[in-house]
This record gives C-alpha cells, sequence and structure tokens, in this order.
C-alpha cells in the first residue's frame, strides 16, 4: 500500500498502541474490552518477543500492530517445539479493510523465519485470518491438552512441513493471563466509554466454543 510504513514499536508508541487496542477492540468481543491491558501486560512478559511488535503508521499517523510472544508445542514422544502466538493483532477503525492487517502479518512472518521459528499458533476468527495462509489446527495435528481441536485454534507453517508426522499439543504462554486484578485501575487513566452489545460477541461465542470432530 503506498504510503504505508511498517517499523519496530519503540516505547514512545506504547500509550498509543494502547488506545487504539482499546478504540479498535471495544464492544468487539464482549461489552468493553481488556485487549489493551494484554498489550500493556505482554511486554513485560518474559514470553514476549521485542523483535516482532511491529506498528504501521499511514498518513502520518499509527493504523495498526501486531506482538508476539513464545509458545509450545510438545509431541507424543514429549518433544518440545518452541513456536509464536500472536496477539492481538489490530487496525484503527480508521483504517480497517485497507489491506493493514494482512502487511503487518506478512511483515512479522518474514521476520518471524528470519528469527527461526517455524510455525505460529493463534486462536481467532477463521474469517479474518485464512486468507493469509492460516488453516485449522487439525489439519496439522495440533490440539489442545484436553485433545479438542478447536475451531478458534488456527496453525500457520513458516517452514512447510515442519509440523508434518505429529501429533502436537498446543500450550500458550503465561502471558496471555494477566491478572485481572490490575485492570479496572488500568482502564480508569482512559476516557470513559459506553459499554454495549454487538452481533460479533455471539460469533464470538460460538467460535470460541466450538470444535471440530
Amino acid at each position: 500500500m503506498e504510503g504505508l510504513v511498517i517499523r519496530a514499536e519503540v516505547p514512545a508508541d506504547h500509550r498509543a498502541v494502547e488506545e487504539m487496542t482499546r478504540e479498535a477492540f471495544w464492544n468487539v468481543y464482549a461489552p468493553g474490552c481488556e485487549e489493551h491491558y494484554l498489550v500493556h501486560c505482554l511486554r513485560t512478559h518474559p514470553d514476549f518477543i521485542p523483535g516482532l511488535a511491529l506498528v504501521a503508521q499511514l498518513e502520518g499517523r499509527l493504523a495498526g500492530n501486531v506482538m508476539y510472544t513464545v509458545s509450545r508445542l510438545t509431541d507424543e514422544e514429549g518433544r518440545e517445539k518452541e513456536i509464536l502466538t500472536f496477539g492481538p493483532p489490530t487496525v484503527h477503525p480508521d483504517y480497517q479493510r485497507r489491506g493493514i492487517g494482512k502487511a503487518l502479518l506478512k511483515r512479522s512472518f518474514d521476520i518471524a523465519r528470519e528469527m527461526g521459528y517455524e510455525a505460529v499458533v493463534i486462536f481467532g476468527n477463521p474469517g479474518n485470518y485464512v486468507g493469509r495462509g492460516v488453516q485449522s489446527c487439525k489439519k496439522f495435528g495440533v490440539s489442545t491438552p484436553t485433545g479438542k481441536f478447536p475451531c478458534a485454534m488456527l496453525v500457520k507453517e513458516l517452514a512447510p512441513g515442519a509440523l508434518a508426522g505429529h501429533r502436537w499439543v498446543y500450550r500458550e504462554s503465561p502471558a496471555y493471563e494477566a491478572d485481572p486484578a490490575g485492570f479496572e485501575a488500568f482502564d480508569a487513566a482512559f476516557p470513559p466509554k459506553k459499554k454495549g452489545w454487538r452481533p460479533s460477541q455471539e460469533e464470538f461465542y460460538i467460535y470460541s466454543h466450538s470444535a471440530l470432530q
């Protein structure tokens, strides 16, 4: 996209990224949102990967971001593979549906390959990601610790065939278990916004509670 700049996040971006994340996710998956607090907490966790924290700028404004943590797959013989999880990728509401999210993911996938990572596992709406080469976890034999294949658990092989020939159990980083005790105080520092219901919340409920047989 002409004029789009993708670069590494720097400390001066932190607050603006949190504000953008709050604006983008407000009332999308639940009344209000906690994604901006998660973004804030991820940066201080040992599993956070600073080299994969990217922001997009367009027309001189912050337009999107993505950030990653290490997560882990364990095969049927107990061997562990370090992989990646991203979240929550964000595009400012003023710039959505212009290819910015796709560009951010493509750049981050390229950097991740250069860093030696072979796969990415995420939880998300399949409709947002399947056009970017992300597929169902079941196609790669990647399950939860309880043996389920959630519809919302998706896999991107960065190295083709890296997961072939094995059954895998996915373990998300504890980084995504943000301490709820700090949320209210953190959110209170932002301008008040009205919580409400949107149809996307029901869509999220369906995906997050469904699994492939």
